[in-house]
């Protein structure tokens, strides 16, 4: 997956976790397994979501395809495993105003004179997961001089080593100088933490606790809830979808489409509440009650 796919490390690590679950569930004999065996394991997922089965049951369909292709076993018995399919279902976001006391929060620390280190390291943080819709795979680990202040863009390798081009706004970009500063030049990375970048658990964390200080319930926000944000208000604001696929990184505009879901809610809520004609639409309909 890695020589051939291009699979992301996350993607690796989650396909080997699979593989080594079920592994363990059929003591050992994945390799050998029989349709009855695979029926067994897959009345173990029984509890599961159905993601979660599609998922696992992926994983051991391009382990068999690989064992058939390479010649370790003269069948393929993956046709026994579960096809659950899985419901896509709206991403989670914030509202804009969720957005603007996100950002309120950050702009009453930095008045400190002078801000502290980490207030700086938070804007930078937050400007360049909202304002440019980065993964936090993709932010944690961005190089120290990876954004420039004399270019308003990016060149990012994300998922499946697909390169693409990622905006960045003056607020992110000024925000990213004034953390730069704090860290120093010999370090790798924009974000370091020991000897290496700032984990994503960690910038997790420093996301749920800024969204508590603004009054927004932990559960409802990650990293991944603002990138959905920015795709979202981008979208609502008159963005075309095949930019917004580009920005992303979506390697199919499936992915990027959900979105539109959520633009057509927002339409429907605009025509009921303002469209000119409603006043007359409700009054016929109560008469025709």
């Amino acid at each position: 997956m890695a020589a051939q796919a291009g699979a992301a490390r996350n993607t690796l690590a989650a396909y080997r976790t699979d593989l080594r679950l079920a592994s363990e569930l059929l003591g050992g004999k994945l390799a050998a397994a029989q349709a009855p065996e695979l029926e067994q394991l897959a009345a173990n997922w029984r509890d599961l979501s159905r993601a979660t089965v599609a998922r696992k049951a992926a994983a051991l369909r391009r382990f068999y395809g690989f064992l058939v292709e390479e010649g370790d076993r003269g069948d393929d018995p993956s046709p026994a495993l579960p096809r659950p399919g899985t419901e896509r279902g709206l991403p989670r976001t914030l509202s804009r105003d969720d957005v603007d006391r996100l950002f309120a929060v950050v702009a009453e620390r930095l008045r400190r004179d002078p801000p502290l280190a980490p207030d700086l390291r938070l804007s930078a943080l937050l400007e360049l997961l909202y304002g440019s819709g980065l993964r936090a795979s993709e932010l944690v680990g961005l190089p120290r001089g990876a954004v420039r202040t004399d270019k308003p863009f990016l060149i990012l390798r994300g998922k499946g080593g697909r390169e693409r081009l990622v905006p960045l706004s003056g607020r992110a970009r000024a925000a990213v100088a004034a953390w730069r500063v704090q860290v120093r030049v010999d370090q790798a990375f924009l974000f370091p933490s020991g000897k290496t970048h700032l984990s994503r658990v960690r910038l997790f964390q420093i996301i749920r606790a800024v969204a508590a200080e603004a009054g927004i319930a932990p559960d409802r926000i990650s990293p991944h809830v603002l990138r959905h944000a920015f795709a979202t208000h981008l979208l609502e604001g008159g963005a075309d979808l095949r930019a917004l696929q580009s920005m992303l990184g979506h390697a199919d505009i499936a992915t990027t489409e959900i979105y539109t879901h959520v633009d057509r809610r927002r339409l429907v809520e605009l025509v009921n509440e303002r469209h000119p004609l409603r006043e007359a639409l409700v009054d016929a309909g109560a008469r025709a009650s």
